[in-house]
């Protein structure tokens, strides 16, 4: 069973349809990467996958087991959230928050749950330090471990490398690939097609519309490829 299935669904940003007729399903240990071009409706399908917004029509239901609160978003960072007054402890310990019902402390698994997701991301060490004061590669992967804290299934990822530079780019794919490795499926909007092909194992390509759904080998040899990527379709 699909944890995600969106059938036939229409979506609108500010009373205008961004995307109509879509269709597609996400299994477990898949690795979903959704591009296209600014404005052609990505962040608002993320959106619709958390609840935040309903679809025009169509239905999105989750299965396998998979429940709302099991899912970990990291959403584009603002500037104001860049310049957060808390130390890194604190903003990856609140991934837990969904977890915790109406108890205002965090349980002793849910702070074993926060010192493995910071050791996984090899923030152990910057614990203590205030959020605020870290490079921007160190705040995505802290942003990452707090995602990790909420789920062991599902990752929404929006835009995780916008504003990185190559090398925090390049360790920031790395760890969305190891994650998915272990067995997390992953869904991620990205502008940068050639990387999105690279490390994805399905691609959803938007333009308004959905302009490809598969696996990314078969997207390599299909003539949206061929426009987006430029020359030849790939072999």
């Amino acid at each position: 069973m699909a944890l995600i299935t969106c059938e036939n669904i229409s979506l609108a940003y500010e009373n205008n349809v961004v995307l109509s007729d879509l269709s597609f399903s996400v299994h477990t240990g898949d690795y979903l990467c959704i591009v296209g071009e600014n404005g052609s409706g990505k962040s608002t399908l993320i959106k619709a996958l958390l609840s935040f917004k309903r679809p025009l029509c169509g239905s999105i239901r989750f299965g396998d087991g998979l429940r709302q609160n099991e899912i970990g978003y990291l959403p584009q960072q603002t500037g104001a959230q860049k310049d957060f007054p808390a130390s890194v402890w604190e903003v990856v310990q609140s991934g837990c928050m969904n977890q915790s019902g109406f108890f205002p402390f965090y349980s002793a698994a849910q702070r074993r749950l926060a010192r493995e997701s910071l050791e996984k991301l090899d923030l152990w060490d910057l614990r203590r330090r205030s959020y605020r004061e870290l490079s921007g590669g160190q705040q995505q992967r802290a942003l990452l471990a707090r995602a990790l804290c909420a789920t062991r299934k599902l990752l929404l990822l929006d835009e995780p490398v916008a504003g990185l530079d190559p090398i925090a780019t390049h360790e920031m794919y790395r760890l969305i690939q190891q994650l998915n490795q272990q067995g997390i499926t992953v869904i991620m909007v990205s502008h940068d097609i050639q990387s999105a092909v690279q490390y994805a194992s399905h691609i959803l390509h938007l333009h308004n519309r959905p302009l490809f759904f598969g696996k990314t080998a078969d997207y390599l040899k299909s003539s949206v490829a061929k426009q987006f990527l430029g020359g030849e379709a790939h072999d």
